[in-house]
């Protein structure tokens, strides 16, 4: 019989029964970032007594609403009242999806389901772990343990600044991606109380959580915490869209922040409000992509914790050595309508340079998709984000008149994307063979209905 409660290391959990899993929500991983722990390495949770019922979503993390529900993403992804769940500093929460047979038995024997864990997409600014696409028993009914995480966005996730870097030249700029390694050491620390094995763990995610997913494989920072890694549209080789942004670059953006902030000193812009910080994000943002100078708050070249480009530490050999799934979608945002009509985007194609230079460099087998399907209801075809709803299995969920052929696809997908996070391979019974990408034979699973 399964348990609804678990007992972590900082004390007791009960979650909610839903969707044929046991589901735990708003689980903290991290002290709240906020006061004088504002710009700083995330630290540990306080242990609680008694038991913390884990049965709503937590805040999101501090974040301008941009996509709106009159936008095509807020359309979308946030029709299901995502925005009635507030925006906070105080926002460092996990979710899980745990299948009822995980918590069969006795604490002890809860060792064995592999562990998905997932980063969210939003351009590094929006977006947060509950989303109506990631919530999902899918995952659990195969036998994965799905994570959502929060982690911190903009300027209180990427803000680097010379008063920082003094303080703390390791985590200056990388607060956000900092916060995803702090999930995964309380994921590694507590995960067998919730029947999952922490040695089989995989990271994934898609457009920012992707460029995420690739900072993670190239920072000796997380090192060894995962065992696998799937990236969906938004990293590859050479790179496409990542801003590899360099400390000086990043200084200047910290210092317009601290002005526009009017702020003079560390410890003054510490005690700026939230709204304040998330206006002038919203102006400095604005003011610079509209110049093509693409992400502004993301990941910082900052010579510790990030010390090599994206290609660079592909072409050094220093990216981890773990079994990769990598690819894009036919219309993604890198596609002209040329490109597309010609199904040769340069997402495409760096998603195959990045599994021949898996190959290259000896590394584990890098399987390549490509996603083909166009959504029904508008004429925005196989946009950027759209086969979410097919490797989460939540299309019951989207607006659009799906098909019987489109609940046929997400089975797939749900069924390769599981088979990849507990074997290293996406292939099993009763699916199409799906061997890696090489040089001798560069193939791609190719998604349509």
């Amino acid at each position: 019989m399964s348990s609804m409660i678990v007992e972590t290391k900082y004390g007791k959990l009960q979650g909610v029964k839903e969707d044929g899993c046991i589901v735990f929500k708003g689980v903290p991983y991290a002290m709240p970032p906020v006061g004088d722990l504002r710009f700083k390495a995330p630290r540990p949770p306080m242990p609680w007594d008694g038991v913390l019922k884990a049965d709503a979503f937590s805040c999101r993390s501090a974040q301008n609403d941009i996509n709106t529900p009159d936008t095509f993403y807020g359309k979308e992804f946030y029709q299901e009242k995502v925005f009635a769940t507030p925006v906070s500093e105080d926002s460092l929460y996990l979710n899980l999806w745990v299948p009822e047979d995980a918590l069969a038995g006795e604490a002890e024997e809860r060792h064995s389901f592999p562990v998905a864990v997932y980063i969210h997409g939003g351009a590094f600014l929006g977006g947060c772990g509950h989303e109506a696409e990631f919530r999902t028993g899918a995952y659990g009914k195969k036998g994965v343990i799905l994570v959502t995480i929060n982690y911190r966005l903009g300027v209180f996730g990427f803000l680097a600044h010379p008063w920082l870097e003094a303080e703390d030249d390791v985590a200056c700029g990388n607060y956000g991606i900092m916060d995803q390694i702090a999930a995964l050491d309380w994921i590694r620390e507590n995960i067998r109380a919730f029947g999952g094995d922490p040695e089989n763990i995989t990271i994934f995610g898609q457009s920012a959580g992707c460029i995420s997913v690739q900072t993670l494989l190239s920072t000796p920072y997380a090192k060894g915490k995962f065992a696998k890694a799937i990236l969906q549209s938004g990293a590859g080789y050479p790179v496409v869209v990542q801003r590899d942004v360099t400390l000086d670059q990043a200084f200047e953006y910290g210092k317009m922040v601290a002005e526009k902030a009017g702020a003079a000193s560390l410890e003054e812009l510490r005690a700026v409000s939230m709204e304040t910080l998330l206006a002038v994000q919203g102006e400095i943002s604005e003011e610079l992509m509209s110049t093509g100078q693409g992400l502004v708050f993301c990941p910082v070249l900052n010579r510790k914790f990030r010390t090599q480009t994206y290609d660079g530490a592909v072409e050094n050999g220093t990216i981890a050595n773990v079994p990769t799934m990598i690819g894009s979608t036919r219309n993604d945002i890198t596609v002209t309508p040329e490109e597309a009509a010609s199904q040769q985007s340069r997402f495409r194609e760096s998603c195959r340079g990045w599994a021949l230079a898996m190959e290259k460099l000896g590394h584990a087998p890098s399987y390549v998709y490509y996603f083909k399907r166009s959504m029904p209801g508008d004429d925005a075809g196989a946009f950027h984000s759209s086969e979410l709803w097919y490797m989460f299995g939540t299309q019951k969920r989207c607006w659009r008149p799906l098909t019987e052929g489109d609940d046929r696809l997400a089975e797939t997908m749900v069924s390769y994307w599981t088979n990849f996070m507990k074997n290293g391979s996406p292939e099993g019974p009763g699916l199409k063979l799906w061997p890696p990408c090489t040089a001798e034979d560069p193939f791609e699973m190719e998604f349509d209905i």
